[in-house]
């Protein structure tokens, strides 16, 4: 009989939820066992776990490696996926793998190509892969050129830092000037444009925000497995349609 995989989750996404039901439907019917960590106690994917923990607060990368490293060996974890952290992890895969656990992680290249989105998205263009039009902005003068511009061609704008997941910092733009209607109801991603300007010019330090045409639903992800080589062994598209009041991450900007 197959032995038991234990696999770590930290910091991971509310909705891989669904990640850990699959993994314990898996075909091959092996039994799974999920350990998560995550600062937020009331994460659903705590809930779901066989076992959890809060993660350590204050850490730095180093530090975070060498608490991961610790806690595979006592754990015995067989899989770790990092969320946290993961460009530190992913450099120390050997390390890992000496004392048993394997990384489900891109290797170091991807996950650097990855961080920054202006670096992503010329990447993918320099191999022929079509992207949505951005641009890469850090005053209010550039703000406002991208905007006209994305306007012009018939788009509602939209910008998001050009380093993070999980819809963190997505804004939407209107023209509508605030009132009380921003103030009811659930909080809304949309922000008028005269006082992200105002902030973007009383700012001490610019920002680094990538500007882009919001795209209507539904929203495609391509969800792709590679193998050690690289290569793509399988990739599945998902499309979702979905509506959170007050959840930027719903919307989609591309």
């Amino acid at each position: 009989m197959a032995s038991r995989v234990r696999v770590w989750l930290n910091r991971t996404y509310a909705e891989n939820v669904f990640f850990i039901d699959q993994l314990r439907r898996n075909p091959g019917d092996r039994a799974v066992e999920i350990h998560a960590t995550h600062g937020d106690p009331d994460s659903p994917v705590l809930a779901a776990a066989d076992t959890a923990a809060p993660e350590p607060e204050g850490l730095s990368p180093a530090a975070y490696v060498e608490y991961a490293l610790a806690q595979c060996a006592r754990r015995g974890i067989d899989v770790f996926v990092p969320r946290l952290h993961q460009s530190a992890i992913v450099a120390h895969r050997a390390e890992f793998e000496a004392v048993g656990t394997a990384l489900l992680a891109p290797p170091p290249e991807a996950v650097a190509l990855f961080r920054d989105k202006v670096v992503a998205y010329e990447a993918v263009q320099s191999i022929g892969v079509p992207v949505p039009p951005w641009w890469r902005v850090r005053s209010a003068d550039q703000l406002v050129l991208a905007v006209e511009e994305l306007e012009r061609q018939g788009y509602r704008a939209c910008f998001k830092p050009a380093s993070g997941a999980g819809g963190v910092g997505f804004r939407v733009i209107t023209r509508a000037p605030f009132s009380l209607t921003q103030l009811s109801g659930f909080p809304s991603p949309y922000v008028p444009l005269d006082l992200v300007l105002d902030a973007l010019r009383q700012a001490d330090e610019p920002v680094d925000w990538l500007v882009m045409p919001r795209l209507e639903q539904p929203e495609v992800s391509v969800d792709c497995l590679t193998g050690p080589d690289n290569r793509i062994r399988l990739a599945v598209g998902r499309t979702k349609t979905l509506y959170c009041p007050g959840a930027s991450r719903c919307t989609s900007s591309g």
